[in-house]
């Protein structure tokens, strides 16, 4: 442990090495970079002799706060949620030497590597925290250097919005967990945090407990309708500050709903059927609201809702199977969602780091500015494929075995007489429905963007090595979870056992189900390198001559590049399907004249809970609140008196009859 807390310092200090990064010259951006890597290297190497020692290990050391203790506990359940965290933090690091320069941004690009390793350094302590106070002072600075990265690029009007919008949202969470942290202090007689499955749930205290971490944890995890400052946060910030956010942050969310539910011994069935129907809202609006973007960072953004709700359903089902009394239900349900927790981290850390690379090359986020990257950026769309093919839950990568365990998990609803368990089966077709709208999604990303005819003569450029090389070690880790998911079986058998403490449900067999997968992975591999040898043998001979002709274009020969497909025409019909949820704007030309002048076809979809729900509603409640104030206050010190006196008298009233 003094191991692990040593390289959580080093993390800490590699911030105050950003901040002298303004000095200019290469050595405060060299150190800061071997800091990082240092710690994370370090952080990777404690954690695993932890948990080849012991299934846990624990410290305490005095704190002058009161209530609080440095109290700090890491076990199986909390390494799956730093593993990740560790290597995308050092992916991210490195990537940024190249797509974020301190010489080319002097300003930003010093204020990234002093936030950076904050939010890194947050999100770690997070995780290990066995104290609430600590929980909470951790909790926060994850929240403020998160704000301040998404606010890096200060210039432009976007990120300053989407930075106050993920203020307001996180720290409104961060209240539902104050009033949480109270409540378990309440039923809890110590100032650490309980232990697995040693709280009863049949008190109304155990239900606002966890509602309030509902409410607080999903707001930072992104399910929705909690989702409202996801996407426009991940868009707003760099790249690699997306990648961690998207990959690692909003994991922390989930950590917390897997923890507090844990505390409970017994688990009433309506806890697991609202994650469970929240996932499934998350995991099919998610990839429907993705479906329409334009913007690729948004796109990848509602992609991490999506994620979340397969998640949440892998958690839904393993309470549902400690309701129930189902312990494969249980053990799948819950290994499912750790691994996925893993797997989301790497593949969406790659697709978030090869989008950087693309805006990198072109200076656009938009789909309909791509075209043809293929022929200039194979590296980087190998990577993106790669990324694409794990998020769609395809062998041969890690995405296909995470998802392999819930779909067993849910399954296991149908082997038992209980008529409630088998309606969660109903999750099925919208996690199989959710599936297919992702590969749709990214047919349409991979496709317009790396495929097709260039947008431009130059469409763009190989990213240098120090962007290749990150995006390069997180996909030879998803096709390792992909082909060979048996090796972190011990870690997932563990961490399930952590969560279960000492509830009658103990962890079984079932994870066995785990070499299936890999040998589905496996043949797909095989079948791949058949596919891809009969292509190449097909291929003519070079010194054979190809007839070079004019594709068939109804007539054009040259078609114009503005009339080729776009994003939104390929989504049309799926848009269309779900028009009552999306709300998509169509803005038509409407020519009247004879000679009609250049008018442009745009669609907008709106965020359908911020756009059409938060704001009406928080503007209505501004224009309330200026009425109040200009109704009752008049500047007359014997009125302010007067609303005191009768503020107390209320009080007064209320203590009597409490």
């Amino acid at each position: 442990m003094t191991l692990f807390l040593t390289s959580v310092t080093i993390i800490l200090l590699s911030s105050l090495t950003g901040i002298a990064c303004r000095r200019g010259g290469r050595f405060w951006p060299l150190a800061t970079l071997t800091l990082m890597l240092t710690g994370c290297l370090l952080g990777i190497v404690a954690t695993t002799l932890i948990l080849m020692k012991s299934a846990a290990a624990s410290l305490f050391l005095p704190w002058s706060v009161p209530g609080g203790g440095l109290a700090f506990h890491l076990d199986s359940l909390s390494a799956i949620f730093i593993y990740p965290a560790l290597l995308v933090t050092a992916a991210g690091s490195l990537y940024a030497e190249g797509y974020w320069p301190v010489a080319k941004h002097p300003g930003s690009g010093s204020w990234l590597r002093a936030f950076y390793p904050l939010l890194a350094a947050g999100i770690i302590l997070v995780l290990v925290a066995d104290n609430s106070v600590l929980f909470l002072f951790a909790w926060e600075v994850m929240a403020l250097a998160g704000f301040f990265l998404v606010v890096s690029d200060r210039s432009d009007e976007e990120p300053l919005r989407a930075g106050f919008i993920y203020l307001a949202a996180t720290h409104t969470g961060t209240l539902a967990l104050f009033g949480m942290f109270a409540l378990l202090g309440t039923i809890h007689s110590t100032p650490l945090l309980p232990l697995a499955a040693t709280l009863d749930s049949n008190t109304a205290t155990a239900t606002i407990i966890f509602l309030l971490a509902l409410l607080g944890f999903g707001l930072k995890a992104g399910l929705m309708p909690l989702h409202v400052w996801l996407p426009g946060a991940h868009a707003a910030a760099p790249s690699n500050v997306s990648a961690l956010m998207s990959g690692v942050m909003i994991k922390v969310g989930i950590y917390g709903i897997i923890r507090v539910t844990g505390y409970f011994a017994v688990i009433p069935p309506w806890w697991g059927w609202t994650i469970l129907g929240l996932g499934l809202i998350s995991a099919l609006m998610g990839v429907v609201f993705a479906i329409a973007q334009h913007d690729i960072k948004r796109l990848l953004a509602f992609h991490s809702v999506e994620n979340i709700g397969i998640i949440l359903l892998g958690i839904g089902t393993a309470l549902l199977g400690r309701s129930y009394h189902i312990p494969a239900m249980v053990t799948l349900g819950l290994a499912g969602a750790l691994l996925h927790v893993i797997n989301h981290g790497l593949f969406k850390g790659l697709l978030f780091l090869s989008a950087g690379a693309m805006i990198h090359a072109t200076g656009s986020r938009k789909l309909t500015d791509y075209g043809g990257l293929l022929r200039t950026m194979p590296l980087t769309g190998l990577f993106f494929l790669g990324g694409a093919v794990a998020i769609c839950g395809l062998p041969p990568l890690n995405g296909f075995v995470s998802e392999w365990l819930v779909y067993l998990g849910l399954f296991q609803a149908a082997k038992v007489s209980a008529p409630i368990p088998p309606l969660a089966l109903l999750a099925l077709p919208g996690l199989a429905m959710t599936g297919g709208l992702a590969l749709l999604c990214f047919a349409k990303v991979f496709g317009l963007s790396f495929l097709g005819a260039p947008k431009a003569e130059r469409p763009g450029h190989e990213p240098p090595l120090t962007m290749l090389l990150p995006m390069a070690i997180l996909f030879a880790a998803c096709t390792w979870i992909g082909l060979a998911p048996t090796t972190l079986l011990p870690l997932l058998a563990n961490a399930t056992s952590t969560w279960l403490g000492n509830a009658t449900i103990t962890a079984t067999a079932d994870l066995a189900n785990l070499a299936p997968a890999e040998n589905i992975s496996r043949i797909a591999v095989v079948l791949l390198i058949l596919v891809t040898a009969g292509f190449l043998s097909l291929r003519p001979k070079k010194d054979k001559k190809i007839p070079q002709t004019t594709t068939w274009g109804c007539g054009y020969s040259l078609p114009l590049l503005r009339a080729r497909y776009t994003a939104t025409s390929f989504a049309e019909l799926t848009v269309n399907f779900f028009s009552w949820a999306l709300r998509t704007r169509i803005k038509t030309p409407t020519q009247t004249t004879p000679f009609p002048s250049k008018e442009p076809f745009a669609t907008h979809t709106p965020d359908t809970v911020l756009d059409l729900l938060l704001r009406p509603a928080m503007t209505n409640i501004v224009e309330a609140t200026g009425h109040l104030r200009r109704a009752i206050q008049h500047g007359m010190v014997g009125l302010y008196l007067l609303y005191t006196a009768m503020a107390l008298l209320a009080l007064l009233v209320f203590v009597s009859v409490w």
